[in-house]
């Protein structure tokens, strides 16, 4: 499969999550431990003293904080919180932070999305499977087929363990694990993903990898998704456009329903619901963004004198007023 030029450019990251999905506490955990300590990390031991875990989840913490965009690289083998981290998780100045606890179920989505569209640290899994995987079910044996057949790293082998890992933290990131008789294994619940519950298992059937055996299958929930706020679709489609597709001065409303990275692929929103949002972005979002038919096909239009990107805040003002 050809993939874009700007998709080629972006090294997919195969490991540094120690096989953990990200847990409840690890995002702000990060967060707090950079602010006090940014060489936090160059030093293992002192770590796992600090963060109160092993070295393996040590080093998923770091992984999934920067994945998440919570932490970035700084100078000197450090790290600092990012932007995005200071605003939801420590505030600045005499700003409170935005969601410090992740209570807030736009903040899981929000969470999300930046692990499908981090550049800096692409997550193969979440690539292969939000914008890749086109199939209305999944299952380990044909993710496995499919992944072996696209040599995703450069021509460069990837092993059956490896793509076994992605699969299964993926898998494990939105659906939780049962118990013999069926109930939620506590351990499981400190994955926030799950409560978006945007991967259901919807049977089981025969393994096309093992004779004999059955397997799981899982399907996307592809449906309009009420609790994605406008300002949050509103906020992830500036992203999106400045990541992207920085240097273009609109968006077609196909590559915002079916492109790369796009936020109907990342969000698996249903065409019509999308064209419902992008139709009402410019009142809901205060003019930042402009509908626009056409001839050939619609556009999305940023407005010229927009700040430097679609306030985060406002996800949250939109929040409080409809609590």
């Amino acid at each position: 499969m050809k993939m874009a030029s700007a998709i080629q450019r972006c090294e997919y990251r195969f490991s540094g999550h120690e096989t953990f999905p990200c847990r409840y506490a690890w995002l702000p955990k990060a967060a707090e431990a950079i602010a006090d300590a940014p060489l936090l990390f160059a030093d293992e031991d002192q770590a796992m003293v600090t963060l109160g875990v092993g070295k393996n989840m040590v080093r998923s913490i770091r992984f999934w904080a920067e994945a998440a965009r919570i932490i970035e690289p700084a100078d000197k083998s450090g790290y600092r919180v990012s932007v995005l981290g200071k605003a939801l998780m420590r505030g600045s100045g005499r700003k409170a932070p935005l969601d410090p606890y992740m209570e807030d179920v736009q903040t899981l989505w929000l969470i999300h999305w930046n692990l499908a569209v981090n550049r800096q640290c692409q997550i193969f899994a979440w690539d292969f499977f939000l914008n890749k995987w086109q199939d209305p079910e999944l299952s380990a044996s044909s993710a496995f087929r499919v992944m072996r057949k696209m040599n995703p790293a450069n021509d460069k082998p990837v092993s059956d363990s490896v793509l076994g890992q992605q699969y299964d933290v993926f898998l494990h990131s939105y659906v939780p694990t049962r118990g013999r008789k069926g109930e939620v294994r506590e351990d499981n619940l400190d994955c926030p993903l799950v409560e978006l519950e945007l991967l259901r298992q919807i049977g089981v059937r025969q393994s096309a990898a093992n004779t004999g055996r059955h397997e799981p299958v899982y399907a996307f929930r592809r449906e309009p998704k009420p609790e994605i706020s406008s300002a949050l679709f509103g906020y992830c489609l500036d992203d999106f456009w400045r990541l992207w597709h920085a240097e273009e001065s609109t968006l077609s409303f196909n590559l915002i329903a079916n492109g790369h990275h796009g936020p109907g692929q990342v969000f698996k929103l249903p065409e019509d619901d999308i064209r419902n949002r992008c139709e009402s972005l410019e009142d809901e979002t205060n003019g930042f963004f402009e509908f626009r038919e056409s001839a050939m096909q619609p556009v999305i239009v940023r407005k010229q004198s927009a700040p430097e990107s679609f306030p985060l805040s406002r996800v949250y003002m939109e929040a409080e007023a409809y609590a």
